[in-house]
């Protein structure tokens, strides 16, 4: 499918582009290519074929769930202004 000039300018109107009159052709070329491409891929048979949500059956590695960390509660909440069972205490901001 080739794009002439004015569906060029069209196409960047619409999608508020400015295009230099000197890269009209190019853009028009380059636009022309990728609706052929779509064209192409369109004409392929897919029939039969099942959806796939990634091209690669791989799968995740997936690492032991294990603590690594030790509990530093006490020593973060040293330095908090007021703390009552553990938690921090925070002025109240919505009435």
């Amino acid at each position: 499918m080739a794009l002439d000039h004015q569906t060029v300018k069209n196409i960047a109107r619409l999608a508020r582009l400015h295009i230099d009159e000197s890269d009209v052709h190019r853009y028009a070329t380059e636009l022309s290519r990728i609706l052929d491409f779509v064209e192409q891929m369109n004409r392929v048979d897919t029939e039969g074929v099942m959806p796939l949500a990634h091209p690669q059956e791989g799968r995740l590695r997936v690492r032991d769930d294990i603590v690594t960390e030790t509990n530093q509660r006490e020593s973060f909440q040293k330095v908090a202004p007021e703390k009552e069972a553990g938690l921090y205490l925070v002025p109240k901001v919505i009435e």
